[in-house]
């Protein structure tokens, strides 16, 4: 495109042609004056109001499909001074209680002075007639609304930040938002939902906060922190936090170690000495790792248990009645959770895990026990409750979610004062379970209740702080029982087989069966390629329905082989853009009727959580309408950066699940992410078939690779006593 010099125009937006969800982008029509005709202007701003005037500064383009565009970049705004941009301005829609009609009487009555009168003197209102005083109380409030809410855009695209964020500023401070950001702009990286620590420093920095000020490298030292909690830490040795803090923020070590001593000093941050090391916490995790570690030892040591004779007996009646020959590990594992108030089961699939399960469920409630049944996902659940036959629900969903969030954390119904009505509570797939989620479960349990702890250590660990369920096994303090050895027949399922060989760093057969496949593929692209025809032609041929059975999963997100591409592709194919669907854009993604997508982070308030799977039902006037398994959500535009299409998905997304198909691109590009327990974890996905694509040395890498990143936690030393919970 030709750029040409810098221009300044002024001039009445006419309409809005396009404005992305997200507020990133328009493109709108204005008109400059009375001698020039309308100019198309694109902007990476929000779409400004119909009628409001503008004042810009930018290029003009040419672009090779839409020819001239005045390309912005500077935009301010000003109160429209004319008649005509008065009445397109008020009858935009913009303003509660006006629509054309009413602006035309407006303008035609009070003319340039129109916008003073609303603001400064509306009793004049109630002269049109069909304006009483709560409408002109109406008129009056939303027009000063959306006055301040302009002037807070305007203040934050001066100090060159997204006017994007102003909804959710002033949602938060109102009135004394901009007083709010001249004073702490800080503020905003911990109070406002979706403004992180770079945008606060960029704001901070305009208004004339010193790149050394205090108030600026605590603000570095918690965003440090998120990011260190982020990668699955729950502390960190004092020299990494400050080292990382510079580096991210620009200033020396020295001037780090001394706010960091501060924010101790006034209890802001907590510590731990480990082996001679000083280790920095968040508060928050600091408390959730001694609470879990006090919690478990308290129901270990309080809970009545059964005589191990009686247990022996319990599980023999039991075992009669199924008409099931247990094996050793598995009888051991039914008699022990008689016998501990707590108890972790864990074990590789197809080692026996869901009949242990159900003979515990068995035996317990012969002695009239009550139980729940939990899971960190909903997917988790659904399959906890097919496999025993009986009602399983989300940890989120046990402890009755309020929708609401306490000092950013989630607020839940069930705590210590009204706790879980249950005398045994298991929880499946503990291995996806972050220590904040465990924290406020077993902060729900109720004394004397047993908890069984069921998961696979070996899967990918937790995506939030914390090794939960590696470091009770680490301990050797809770009770455990790891089943190992393998049920199922090779004839049977290769896939089991194939799950313990790559565990075992060792290379899967994908010769002997169809159930387990490799196809070699050079070129990334081409991978891509194979993976659509699959989904689209080859698996619904031989009966597979792809929408329900088939998963794609991904190492990464980026590349031809990654989950944006492959949704991208995926979608194209599965659920092309046709004039009956209704469709819409939101930050470069298209979100189509039909189509299948995920929720990418927890919202109390809608009831759904961290990725949950649904479909798109309806889409009507921007807003998204999503079917869940267990209910209907919907999305205003705003929201839908919660959301991502899930054709295609990370590995990570997808623990708890299972599915009938898993394919799985291997590609070199991908290999700081091929490792042995996230192939391990994909593997494990599948039911009836893994389809691998790619290449030879991507695999060997992915099975061959045992680094798995050390979690800095003290979890397991709390509950060997080593320090103080």
């Amino acid at each position: 495109m030709e750029e040409k010099v810098l221009e300044e125009i002024e001039g009445i937006v006419e309409n809005i042609i396009f404005a992305s969800s997200d507020g990133n982008f328009t493109v709108f029509k204005l008109r400059p004056g009375k001698d020039r005709g309308l100019i198309n202007v694109t902007a990476n701003a929000p779409a400004p109001l119909v009628g409001e005037q503008l004042a810009m500064k930018g290029m003009w383009i040419i672009h090779p499909k839409f020819g001239d565009q005045f390309k912005v970049q500077a935009m301010s705004h000003v109160a429209p001074t004319s008649l005509a941009g008065i009445e397109r301005f008020l009858g935009s829609g913009v303003i509660k209680g006006v629509g054309p009609a009413m602006a035309k009487l407006l303008v035609a009555e009070f003319g340039l002075d129109t916008l003073e009168i609303i603001e400064y003197h509306s009793k004049r209102l109630l002269e049109i007639n069909g304006i009483g005083k709560k409408k002109a109380a109406q008129i009056h409030d939303s027009y000063s609304e959306q006055s301040e809410l302009r002037e807070l855009m305007l203040f934050l695209e001066t100090h060159g930040v997204s006017g994007a964020y102003a909804a959710k500023i002033f949602a938060k401070y109102g009135s004394f938002s901009i007083e709010t950001i001249e004073n702490d702009p800080y503020r905003l990286a911990r109070e406002v939902d979706g403004i992180g620590f770079r945008t606060a420093d960029q704001i901070a920095a305009t208004v004339g906060i010193e790149k050394s000020s205090t108030d600026r490298i605590a603000a570095g030292i918690d965003f440090a922190l998120l990011q260190i909690a982020n990668s699955g830490h729950c502390c960190v040795p004092e020299e990494i936090i400050i080292a990382q803090t510079a580096k991210l923020i620009l200033v020396t070590h020295e001037e780090v170690a001394d706010t960091l001593k501060q924010l101790l000093a006034m209890n802001r941050l907590s510590t731990e000495t480990m082996m001679g090391t000083t280790l920095i916490y968040p508060h928050y995790l600091y408390c959730a790792e001694k609470k879990v570690a006090e919690r478990l030892l308290y129901l270990q040591e309080k809970t009545e248990t059964f005589a191990a004779v009686d247990a022996l007996q319990e599980v023999a009646d039991w075992e009669a009645e199924a008409d099931i020959r247990l094996a050793q590990k598995q009888r051991q594992a039914i008699e022990s959770v008689l016998e501990h108030g707590i108890l972790v089961l864990t074990g590789g699939p197809g080692t026996g895990k869901t009949t242990v399960v159900r003979g515990m469920i068995g035996v317990l409630e012969k002695q009239g026990m009550l139980i729940a049944l939990g899971a960190p996902t909903g997917r988790a659940a659904k399959r906890l409750s097919e496999a025993t036959g009986r009602k399983a629900v989300t940890v989120h969903r046990l402890l009755e979610s309020t929708g609401s969030r306490e000092a950013g954390m989630p607020a839940f119904a069930r705590d210590s004062d009204d706790p879980l009505e249950a005398d045994v509570i298991i929880l499946d797939e503990v291995s996806m379970m972050d220590i904040t989620l465990m924290q406020y479960f077993l902060e729900a349990v109720p004394d004397g209740c047993r908890v069984i702890l069921v998961g696979d250590v070996d899967q990918l660990p937790a995506v939030g702080p914390g090794a939960v369920l590696k470091d009770i096994l680490r301990s050797a303090v809770i009770p455990t029982v790891r089943l190992t050895e393998v049920f199922r027949q090779a004839g049977e399922s290769m896939i089991v087989l194939n799950a313990h060989s790559i565990n075992g760093g060792f290379l899967p057969d994908c010769k002997s069966s169809e159930d387990f496949q490799f196809r070699e593929i050079l070129d990334s692209a081409q991978v891509a390629a194979a993976i659509v025809d699959l989904c689209l032609n080859e698996l619904p041929r031989q009966g597979f329905h792809v929408r329900e059975d088939v998963q794609v999963l991904s190492p990464m997100h980026r590349l031809d082989c990654g989950v944006e591409n492959l949704n991208k592709l995926l979608q194209k194919a599965l659920n092309p853009a046709d004039e009956f669907k209704a469709e819409v854009i939101h930050n470069h993604q298209i979100f189509r009727q039909g189509d299948k997508i995920m929720q990418t982070r927890n919202n109390y308030t809608k009831n759904v959580f961290n990725g949950d799977i649904g479909f798109i039902e309806d889409i009507h006037e921007g807003k998204v309408t999503v079917r869940y398994p267990e209910l209907s959500v919907v999305y205003e535009k705003n929201e839908l950066l919660e959301l991502q299409l899930a054709y295609a998905m990370s590995v990570h997304k997808s623990q708890g699940s299972e599915y009938p198909v898993v394919i799985m691109p291997l590609i070199p590009g991908h290999h700081i992410m091929l490792q042995r327990n996230l192939l391990y974890t994909a593997v494990t996905r599948a039911k009836k078939r893994v389809i691998l694509l790619g290449t030879k040395p991507a695999l060997h890498t992915a099975v061959l690779s045992d680094r798995t990143k050390k979690r800095y936690t003290l979890l397991a030393e709390r509950l060997r006593g080593e320090m103080q919970c």
